[in-house]
């Protein structure tokens, strides 16, 4: 097993590759070893532990996971890795690297068939760790949310900015539809911050590691998720204006008067904008907008 987490490793892994990261894939390789350790330590790993790791690049967080999981699935996109990545964890412990579009890919259906069904959906559960760029982070957020794969946790480190706009409070200029999602799924930590420079090469921007834990169940109670998230939609399509404007624009149906009328009826201001709203107000819009589609 080589370790990677330096810059002179990976310019000589790089070099003998004859690779080059890929800015189209967001590639900026993790080459600091206690920040590694301090993201494994966050996912309190232990020998019955399945990990699935989105991105490995060059195999360093994978390698340092494999010495405490008992199991680790490596997702990679990048096919030109393969080879380097199986260079790097040679003799790492138990990991499968599965070349794949992390977007495209069923994670409970690749666990059953890995583990034999030990894990996956109806099964255990097992735990996420991922590195991710910029431009993937909210499909595979949404991705892996929406389709209610069962793991039981994610750690995943994101844009400084991105992490902000998960964990953010009704009010907070970073609270938006991607936050009401994540927190109506998970319950979401920003752990710590991580500076550029433990990247090579180096980004633009900080990041920070963010705790996702599932719920059993849903924050607020629904009838209709798929309303539930046009609803939030809309209500944060046009932020300058106020709910019932941005409602009312939304191509939802319903014309202003009756907007109004939804709004008065679950006790929300009109005037008020849509990042002011809580998760239960969100699911109480919601309900009156299903009520007033059926008739009620």
């Amino acid at each position: 097993m080589i370790q990677v987490a330096s810059p002179a490793t990976v310019r000589s892994i790089m070099r003998r590759h004859n690779i080059a990261c890929r800015k189209s894939l967001g590639q900026n390789f993790l080459v600091d070893l206690n920040i590694i350790k301090k993201i494994l330590d966050s996912a309190e790993l232990t020998p019955a532990d399945l990990v699935l790791e989105i991105g490995p690049g060059l195999g360093a967080l994978t390698a340092q996971a494999a010495q405490n999981a008992g199991k680790v699935l490596a997702v990679e996109v990048d096919r030109g890795l393969l080879p380097v990545l199986a260079e790097t964890l040679a003799g790492a412990g138990d990991v499968e690297v599965i070349e794949g579009d992390a977007l495209k890919t069923n994670f409970d259906l690749l666990v059953e068939e890995k583990t034999g069904g030990l894990f996956g959906q109806g099964a255990q559960k097992y735990k996420l760790i991922a590195n991710l760029p910029y431009y993937i982070t909210s499909p595979l957020l949404m991705h892996l949310l929406m389709n209610r794969f069962n793991f039981s946790m994610a750690i995943i480190m994101v844009q400084l900015e991105v992490a902000e706009r998960l964990a953010a409070l009704p009010g907070a200029k970073q609270y938006g539809s991607l936050s009401v999602a994540v927190q109506y799924f998970t319950e979401s930590k920003i752990l710590f911050k991580v500076p550029r420079t433990v990247f090579f090469p180096a980004p633009d921007v900080d990041s920070a590691v963010v705790r996702l834990t599932k719920r059993a169940f849903p924050a607020v109670p629904v009838r209709s998720e798929e309303t539930f998230f046009k609803v939030v939609r809309a209500a944060f399509g046009q932020r300058r204006k106020t709910l019932l404007n941005s409602l009312d624009g939304s191509g939802l149906g319903p014309d202003k008067a009756s907007w109004l009328n939804i709004l008065e009826r679950c006790g929300v201001d009109a005037s008020r904008r849509g990042e002011t709203l809580t998760l239960a107000e969100f699911a109480s819009l919601t309900e009156g907008y299903l009520d007033f589609r059926a008739g009620f």
